[in-house]
């Protein structure tokens, strides 16, 4: 994935791999949140497409199966190729895979929390409030994802020194 990365970005004229190179990260985030969100769309999908009849517990089946399979997809991706955090030994990479979950489960409660006020209670159009708290929770997963899961060991060992 790194080579076909890099060669998609050898294609590009200078100036753009320039750009890209200054933000790589940021790029990345972006693509790999992209396709989880097309993940997340796929298998709630696949899932109410396998499910016929459309039971009552459908649509809440899909959203779990649909969360479950888009924040695995956006772990590994993110810890590989977006951060690039390399954990040794089970221990520190269930430490790193729970609060990456639990970072996720956050923004869940954040978004159903913005549904919910502006949606339920202020009446503000749906379709609106989608989009717009897709972007506040992808802003807040990143940061996240940047400040608490995949934090940088050398910065956080030489803050504990400091201290």
């Amino acid at each position: 994935m790194e080579k076909f990365i890099k060669w998609c970005v050898s294609i590009l004229p200078d100036r753009l791999q320039k750009i890209y190179y200054k933000y790589e990260e940021k790029w990345l985030y972006l693509v790999f949140g992209g396709l989880t969100t097309v993940i997340s769309m796929v298998t709630k999908l696949l899932l109410f497409w396998l499910v016929p009849g459309e039971p009552k517990w459908e649509s809440t089946a899909g959203v779990v199966f649909s969360w479950i399979c888009a924040v695995t997809f956006a772990f590994f991706t993110n810890k590989k190729y977006v951060f690039r955090n390399e954990t040794k030994g089970a221990k520190e990479f269930w430490k790193v895979f729970t609060s990456f979950y639990g970072a996720r489960l956050a923004t869940l409660g954040m978004e159903e929390a913005i549904f919910l006020i502006f949606c339920d209670w202020l009446g503000v159009n749906k379709t609106f409030i989608t989009f717009a708290s897709q972007v506040f929770i992808f802003v807040a997963n990143y940061v996240l994802s940047k400040v608490f899961v995949f934090k940088n060991k050398e910065k956080a060992s030489a803050e504990q020194n400091n201290d």
